[in-house]
């Protein structure tokens, strides 16, 4: 899933070369990467709202949910009185490279619609999901109820995927309980793997994975779709995946083009992982008891539950979806975790580390039908 992949440049080389940075263009400042981030991961007030002014608040929110390479693949409808909001796929933005059964889409949909339920209780109102599988709708009746200001709504305009090294320390017993407990439900099981024999035989899985996708060209056609080099094009998509946000230079789009493949290499990509991973607290297996798009619904909002929680206590976390993704690896994977005859979800890595650069979101206006 809900996916990270990123784009392996040569900081040092660009970082350092004139003529990368001054083919930058330099948008006015209002219009600048970091005033359209602040903007859009701004906290929203609580109160004051109700309507369809009420339904395009609890949609934003929405929005600030991740997706596979960002593509933000989802699309919002309001009831007219204010009862309910259905939660649809758009399918133009899906990626049938990495995601041909369309997995990371509906898990995408269920980290969208956590949010929507987090933000709708802050407003005071109590939200009851239902999947729809004649339509692939996720729908969202909504009850008046008292408001309350959970620590996962309020963290929602801080979380991200956060790409980077993290400190490599443990989390305490109290911590981890937690986690688990905001990231089951009945119908999806978590695995928290901490002890370092089990993270590196997932990371194993990561690198057999991310060799095979590196190999594969049309998924390095699809990834590169996706990237967005500069401030510039970022803002000007709203999507995708700013290489900013994974540690790597702003450079012009012609560079990053010409360039992206050879620098994209398996040998430097599994490197990182591995430093990545060994930085780590832990690892994160989701599992949906069944492999149907209601239960990856599920799953989406059990993670982003998870992720919200842990943002809360000051944890980051990413993906590392290489093991599910490549379809040949699944079997084998679900099998070195005691899970022979399941489809492992989503592996998601876990620790404290600095915040990144943020992702960017298409305006409300461009998620309503």
């Amino acid at each position: 899933m809900i996916t990270r992949r990123q784009f392996a440049a040569s900081a040092p080389y660009w970082v350092a070369s004139p003529l990368a940075l001054s083919g930058c263009s330099q948008e006015p400042a209002a219009d600048g990467y970091e005033a359209v981030a602040a903007r859009i991961w701004q906290s929203g007030a609580v109160t004051g709202r109700s309507g369809a002014a009420l339904g395009r608040e609890l949609v934003r929110h929405a929005t600030l949910a991740p997706s596979s390479h960002n593509t933000q693949c989802w699309r919002f409808a309001l009831d007219g009185n204010g009862r309910s909001i259905t939660v649809l796929p758009d399918l133009a933005r899906r990626c049938p490279a990495v995601d041909p059964d369309d997995h990371h889409v509906f898990v995408s949909l269920g980290c969208a619609t956590e949010n929507l339920i987090q933000a709708a209780l802050a407003h005071g109102l109590k939200g009851e999901v239902q999947f729809d599988p004649t339509g692939d709708a996720v729908r969202v009746a909504l009850e008046p109820t008292r408001a309350q200001t959970t620590p996962l709504f309020t963290a929602i305009p801080a979380r991200q995927c956060t790409r980077g090294n993290y400190d490599g320390k443990p989390l305490s017993v109290e911590e981890l309980a937690l986690l688990q407990r905001v990231g089951s439900s009945d119908t999806v099981r978590l695995l928290l793997l901490t002890e370092r024999a089990a993270m590196e035989q997932t990371l194993d899985y990561v690198i057999e994975g991310n060799t095979a996708q590196l190999a594969d060209a049309a998924f390095v056609k699809e990834l590169k779709a996706w990237i967005r080099f500069n401030g510039a094009d970022a803002v000007r998509t709203r999507d995708g995946l700013y290489s900013v946000c994974t540690g790597n230079p702003n450079i012009p789009s012609w560079i990053g083009d010409l360039t992206f493949r050879w620098l994209l290499a398996p040998k430097g990509e599994n490197e990182k992982a591995a430093r990545q991973v060994r930085s780590s607290a832990g690892i994160a297996i989701f599992v949906g008891q069944a492999a149907d798009k209601a239960h990856w619904v599920e799953v989406g909002r059990c993670y982003e539950r998870f992720a919200l929680q842990a943002t809360a206590l000051g944890i980051r976390n990413a993906f590392l979806n290489q093991p599910v993704e490549v379809s040949a690896l699944r079997p084998p994977f679900a099998a070195a975790l005691g899970l022979t005859g399941q489809r492992p979800d989503l592996v998601v890595r876990f620790g404290r580390g600095p915040v990144m650069p943020r992702s960017l979101r298409r305006p409300v206006e461009a998620v309503l039908v």
